[in-house]
């Protein structure tokens, strides 16, 4: 069978499709993970066969239907996990309309959920559709178990002293993409019309943002300056967020690093601690057995509520210094946390933890149960990746004349989300899956294009 697996944010995504990826492949499947606008190229020029399309959202808005419409017309199959499904704390029944419609949820063949609540609340609101929604459970919360310890390996950068990862979650304040394109963007999708009350709060919510960010800046330099460079820190910006803004604000404070290379997943493996506020890594630290502290300098109306429930709660500079100096101790004499600790009730309510089965695993037995036979054609492999480099020769031309007359053709853009991969590190990546997962098949796991891998049986 082939399976299409689009990757928007590759530091959020990209090890949870590889390991959908690898199962899929030892399955007998060919499966790539790429970024959108390849699988379109290859599907409107008639190179890639019908398949999966698994996709990060179901968000309502004309763009997205009218890709999956022209996908189901070619006869493919629409699949989706909302990456952050599992993650809500302003109420699944507000999410489901938000991020879900009749029309998208009417198109897709299987919906995965993270847990309990937000699986419940799809097949309640939608329940002409409820066959379709499953809880799986989610893929990157596999990666977040012991398990899967040996599968990340040591962050590039990483500092060679002990560190605290703060993770920062200040997105709507620090972006990259200007607040306004943020805002225009979200009224071409029809956020507000579905959620009226949401404009206001965007506004109300990028002030606080900007006083968590201070709060935050104050914070590291206190710490700097009272761990007598014992440990270093480390701050690593959410994938949204504009990096050398980050530099900028802590230029000058020794110790401190501001780093988003790789997966937060390796950091926190890596980390004696995580320090945050309202930040989703909090639960990722949880589950791990990473200890983490929430870190809440001031009365806040618009930070994520479950996050902040997680940890050490700290609300002025010496319990925060304080705190964080006793776990660096600790740390030191090798002792961690229980791996049997028991999930907060609101947490195993959004996350669901099967210890039999792989969350990855059940997706993948859901999209084999799509298939008709139709959605096992051979793709022509060569053929695309002739595609993908005369794509590549036009974006260079284009490249070169929007550098020449920036004003005719228009600035260039980086993809920030999702920066070009490298072969070697993504065999590398699939080789430790295998390992981890006790999978004996050789796979082939090749880059076709800077951000396009085939992995499949070889």
């Amino acid at each position: 069978m082939n399976i299409y697996q689009y990757v928007e944010v590759s530091a959020r995504e990209l090890d949870s499709k590889l390991l959908l990826a690898v199962i899929a492949a030892s399955r007998g499947h060919d499966v790539l993970v790429s970024e959108k606008t390849a699988i379109l190229n290859g599907i409107r020029r008639g190179v890639l066969q019908p398949g999966v399309f698994h996709t990060k959202s179901l968000t309502p808005g004309h763009t997205k239907w009218s890709l999956h419409q022209l996908l189901i017309k070619r006869g493919f199959s629409v699949a989706s996990i909302d990456e952050e499904g599992g993650l809500v704390d302003f109420g699944y029944d507000k999410f489901a309309v938000v991020r879900y419609s009749e029309k998208t949820i009417g198109q897709a063949s299987g919906v995965f959920g993270w847990g309990v609540e937000d699986t419940e609340t799809l097949k309640r609101v939608y329940p002409e559709y409820s066959s379709r929604i499953h809880q799986t459970g989610s893929p990157r919360v596999d990666l977040w178990s012991s398990r899967f310890d040996d599968y990340w390996e040591a962050p590039k950068g990483m500092p060679d002293k002990p560190f605290l990862l703060v993770s920062s979650n200040m997105g709507s304040a620090n972006a990259i993409r200007p607040f306004h394109k943020s805002i225009q963007s979200e009224k071409f999708a029809g956020y507000f019309q579905r959620d009226p009350e949401s404009f206001a709060r965007r506004f109300n919510q990028i002030g606080e943002d900007y006083r968590t960010t201070f709060a935050f800046i104050e914070a590291i330099q206190y710490l700097a300056d009272k761990s007598n460079g014992d440990y270093d820190i480390v701050l690593r910006p959410h994938p949204v967020e504009n990096i050398e803004a980050w530099k900028v604000y802590l230029e000058g404070i020794p110790n401190v690093h501001v780093i988003r290379e790789g997966s937060i997943s390796a950091w926190v493996n890596n980390a004696f601690a995580v320090m945050h506020n309202g930040c989703t890594t909090a639960l990722e630290a949880t589950i791990s057995g990473t200890p983490v502290v929430t870190y809440i300098p001031f009365e806040q109306a618009y930070a994520r509520a479950l996050p902040n429930e997680l940890g050490i709660r700290c609300e002025s500079l010496e319990t925060l210094s304080s705190e964080i100096s006793h776990l660096f101790e600790t740390s030191k004499t090798g002792a961690s946390l229980d791996d049997n600790v028991k999930l907060p009730e609101a947490v195993a309510k959004k996350i669901y933890l099967d210890q039999q089965e792989l969350a990855a695993e059940k997706i993948v037995k859901v999209w084999e149960s799509l298939d008709n036979g139709d959605l096992s054609r051979s793709c022509n492999w060569t053929l695309f990746q002739i595609v993908l480099y005369l794509v590549k020769l036009r974006s260079l031309v284009v490249f070169t004349l929007r550098s020449v007359f920036p004003r005719k053709f228009g600035p260039n853009t980086a993809n920030h989300k999702f920066p070009p991969l490298e072969a070697e590190d993504i065999r590398g990546r699939v080789r430790r899956l295998q390992r981890v997962l006790g999978i004996d098949e050789k796979l082939e796991s090749k880059l076709l294009s800077e951000r396009i891998v085939l992995i499949r049986k070889r």
